[in-house]
């Protein structure tokens, strides 16, 4: 069920008891964690932290955990599946759910006893109505009558008998009626995966409700939006409006007179709101690597071919930028190129089809040196959690990431940038890579591309589905489903259902253990079949 009050219903239920806090891996959860983790401590609330990446995990944990603990919190993980089915918990275990994955499933809205939804109801839900999927099982009627019925004339008996029968006929047909219009309401319901509020701001609504938000909650749940964003998770509009809510934040923790800005300590924070460019870690990188790794410059140039490339020489020419400057570190370029940079870059990137280079976004000082976009700190956390590193547990990272997010700890922060340059760095190169060896193959209702032939006008409105090596021992692949990326796309995702239709056609043998529907697990040798079903599915 959806909680209405937070703080009574929630926050004051668990502030006495003793509780078990699943985390999913991604930046959003981590924010709302560090959020629920500042609240935890002002009252000293009593909780074990368990990071999860998928439902096997969560399975395990949860089975290790049960019998120490009553009340369980979800945070970005739980909300999308029957999770009472899948963790088969005792009775008498509470689970509050604070997930953004849409659409929530129904058994999870209406199970009263046991399941509590921390989910904004202002996002656009649309569960269907309890009577639409729910039925109580009747009854069949019995038909003795035979003690009744022993001074009827046999006429009489077999005149009622066919009345019952009738009625029986018409009980059966209205269930079949009704069990055919729930599955097309579900279908309908469940056909697309999205995502909603991030729960980060839900975490730092319930601390601003008790009055106890600070300035680094609030910093936090701008950097969950801004995954999100990042992620391409939620729509611009979306975007745009839940930026507006933070704004006010922002104004309301940050206001200070001429007076007061001149007596700052050296190491306060700062959150400002601003306009900036849409080019990543460009204030700790140079300007042409930022560009050449920015998806959205990158895509727009087409900077895997050599015409791509000569489109980037002739922008920054446009712009009035020597090579010499836009390719050293962007703190060590000329000042009086900086001053204007902003508007000069977007100026010269509406001349180029780029309309949306400049975005609403939040920067963070920490005292007169270090300032942070929220995007900066997106891809430094989640390159901490990603960390291919050999000598890191999944659990070490998760513990990294978390710690980066605390400003005691900017030495983590800057290592996460330089592991986010790599990273980019490595995504660019595949890309080409698979651009360039014709990788990327048309299959019809959508584009394939296996990492281990097409030059389609229609690319750009369809779909991806993209496999990629898994586990070699067990002969796995990684299939991840991306929606068409177009100006009115509404960031619904339908190949969840996709892929668990196209396995069960087929008898594939498929994990679907990712958080994310979309994301499955694959046997190579079932690729093939697995495939096919998907075309004749989306044909």
């Amino acid at each position: 069920m959806f909680v209405s009050d937070f703080r009574k219903e929630f926050y004051e239920v668990v502030q006495s008891q003793r509780v078990l806090l699943f985390v999913a891996s991604d930046v959003d959860a981590l924010c709302a964690c560090k959020i629920l983790q500042a609240l935890f401590q002002c009252d000293h609330v009593q909780y074990t932290l368990v990071p999860v990446s998928g439902w096997q995990e969560l399975e395990t944990a949860f089975l290790e955990h049960k019998e120490q603990f009553r009340y369980f919190i979800l945070i970005n993980c739980g909300a999308n599946v029957d999770l009472l089915d899948i963790l088969q918990p005792d009775e008498d275990a509470i689970f509050f759910v604070c997930d953004s994955h849409r659409p929530v499933n129904v058994v999870n809205v209406y199970n009263d006893a046991q399941i509590k939804l921390l989910i904004k109801q202002d996002d656009d839900l649309e569960v269907p109505a309890y009577d639409d999927i729910f039925r109580d099982e009747e009854e069949d009627e019995e038909h003795s009558g035979s003690e009744s019925d022993n001074g009827s004339e046999p006429s009489e008996k077999r005149t009622r008998l066919e009345e019952e029968i009738v009625a029986q006929t018409m009980k059966r047909r209205q269930r079949r009626e009704w069990e055919a219009r729930r599955r097309d309401i579900l279908f309908d319901y469940e056909q697309y995966e999205y995502h909603g509020t991030s729960s980060a701001m839900v975490m730092f609504d319930l601390a601003w409700m008790m009055s106890k938000d600070l300035n680094d909650m609030l910093w936090w749940a701008i950097v969950g939006l801004t995954d999100q964003w990042v992620q391409d998770k939620i729509t611009q509009m979306k975007y745009v409006t839940d930026v507006g809510v933070l704004q006010r934040h922002v104004s309301r923790h940050n206001h200070r007179n001429e007076d007061e800005e001149n007596a700052l300590s050296v190491d306060c924070t700062r959150i400002s709101f601003e306009y900036d460019l849409r080019l990543v870690l460009y204030q700790h990188w140079s300007l042409h690597d930022s560009l050449c790794n920015t998806c959205y410059t990158a895509a727009r140039f087409k900077l895997w071919s050599v015409h791509g490339q000569k489109r980037l020489q002739e922008f920054l020419a446009d712009v009035g930028l020597p090579l010499k400057q836009v390719k050293q570190k962007f703190q060590s370029m000329d000042i009086s190129l900086k001053e204007n940079l902003r508007e000069m870059i977007e100026e010269s990137a509406n001349k180029f089809g780029m309309k949306d280079m400049r975005v609403q976004t939040f920067s963070i000082h920490f005292g007169f040196k270090h300032k942070f976009l929220a995007s900066d700190v997106v891809f430094a956390t989640m390159s901490l959690m990603e960390s291919p590193e050999k000598d890191g547990s999944g659990t070490d990272n998760f513990i990294q990431a978390l710690d980066s997010l605390s400003r005691s700890n900017l030495d983590k922060l800057y290592h996460g940038l330089e592991l986010a340059k790599k990273q980019l760095r490595a995504t660019q190169q595949t890309i080409a890579s698979c651009l360039c060896t014709n990788l990327v193959i048309s299959q019809g209702p959508f584009l394939y591309c296996s990492l281990m032939e097409t030059k389609n006008r229609r690319c750009k409105l369809l779909p991806l589905v993209m496999a990629a090596p898994l586990s070699v021992e067990q002969g796995t692949v990684t299939v991840v489903g991306i929606p068409p990326e177009t100006d009115s796309s509404d960031r619904k995702n339908f190949f969840g259902r996709a892929f668990e239709k196209a396995a069960e056609g087929t008898n594939s043998r498929t994990l679907h253990n990712h958080f994310d529907l979309s994301v499955i697990e694959l046997k190579a040798e079932d690729r093939s079949k697995f495939l096919d079903a998907l075309v004749s599915l989306l044909s």
